[in-house]
Order: C-alpha cells, then sequence, then structure tokens
C-alpha cells in the first residue's frame, strides 16, 4: 500500500469511526453511566471486534450473503430487534450509584461489544465500503492493512467519546436529568435505524 494511500484511508477510516453512530451513543451513555474504568472491556470489543468484522469482509464473508439472499433479511432483522434491545437497556439505566453496586444494569462485556459489530448497520456499511475503497483485489496485506488502521482510529473514537461520556456526568448527578440523558440517548440510538429500515431512494 503506497503512502497517499494508507494518508486516504487512514482519514477515511478516522472520519466513518468518530461521526456518531451506535457504537459511540453507546459508548457515552456508558461512560455518563458507568464511568470510564468500567467501559473499558466494551471499548475493547468495539477496537478490535470491528476491525476483525473488517477482515473477515475482506476475505469474503460477503460471499455468505450472494449464495444465500435470505441470510440478508435475517441479519437486517437481528441488528433492528437488537438495537432496539440496547435502546430499552440504555433508556432504563440505573443511575451511577445503584450501577457501580451491580444493580438494574451493567456496562457491555467485551464480547457482547465484538458480537455486536456484526447486527451494527453502520459497522456494514465502514467495513464494506473500507474494503471496496482500499482493498478492491482483497489480496490479505491490503485487507490486513485496513483493519490494522481501525484498531488505531478506534482507539482515538472509542476513547474519546467514553470521555465525553464520562465527563458529562459530573452534569447527571442528579437522577432526574441523567433518566432524561438516557432517554435522549435511546432515540438517537433508535434514530441510527432510519437508514436501514427507509433507505434512500435512487
Amino acid at each position: 500500500m503506497t503512502f497517499d494511500l494508507l494518508t486516504a484511508l487512514v482519514a477515511f477510516a478516522f472520519v466513518t469511526v468518530i461521526t456518531p453512530g451506535p457504537n459511540n451513543l453507546m459508548l457515552m451513555a456508558s461512560g455518563a453511566n458507568f464511568g470510564f474504568r468500567r467501559t473499558v472491556p466494551h471499548m475493547l470489543g468495539i477496537g478490535l471486534g470491528f476491525p476483525a468484522m473488517v477482515f473477515c469482509v475482506g476475505i469474503g464473508v460477503m460471499q455468505v450473503f450472494d449464495l444465500w439472499p435470505p441470510s440478508y433479511t435475517i441479519l437486517k432483522t437481528l441488528s433492528v430487534a437488537y438495537l432496539l434491545y440496547l435502546a430499552w437497556k440504555i433508556a432504563n439505566a440505573a443511575p451511577p450509584a445503584r450501577a457501580a453496586d451491580g444493580h438494574d444494569g451493567r456496562p457491555l462485556t467485551f464480547l457482547q461489544s465484538a458480537a455486536f459489530q456484526w447486527v451494527n448497520p453502520k459497522a456494514w456499511s465502514m467495513a464494506l465500503s473500507a474494503i471496496t475503497l482500499y482493498a478492491s483485489g482483497r489480496d490479505l496485506a491490503a485487507v490486513l492493512w485496513v483493519a490494522a488502521v481501525y484498531v488505531l482510529v478506534s482507539a482515538i473514537s472509542t476513547t474519546s467519546w467514553t470521555v465525553l461520556g464520562q465527563q458529562m456526568r459530573r452534569l447527571l448527578k442528579n437522577p432526574a436529568r441523567l433518566r432524561v440523558f438516557n432517554w435522549i440517548m435511546a432515540a438517537l440510538l433508535v434514530a441510527t435505524l432510519i437508514p436501514v429500515l427507509w433507505p434512500a431512494q435512487g
């Protein structure tokens, strides 16, 4: 991979991971509700799980959709159902003090966060675009470069969004404010489904 192409890939990857989406909204909500330390497994699940997904897409996992078209409908249904479930969990998250004691909620684990990438509509869009633009030949070296860049930029993005949520925690000590914040985050998470359910025409 040439330096110019690598630079373009880094810029593309950074923009796609730093912009709001299901992962970042959930990280901000987790940072606000559970703090930075307890959100670290969630962060690692995204930071390593998404690049692993990019790698799998690059080596041909998308052929499954070509060989068995109903699999796309199944994936879309699972995506919608799981995002709605996560939105419900965020909306009903416990106040920080109770969450720290293990009551009424806990942050996503590493495995839950990594697995979520496979039903995250934005993650699929990002992975397909990155492979198509920067590893179109699907050679192993190029696919590994794309995955490695996403490991790097994901570390920046996950840390930034979690810290943002953690800093907001100071303003959300009042349970009523936290409840409003969680409902707003849940609504925004549900809103990310709009392009999935009603894709743009033309």
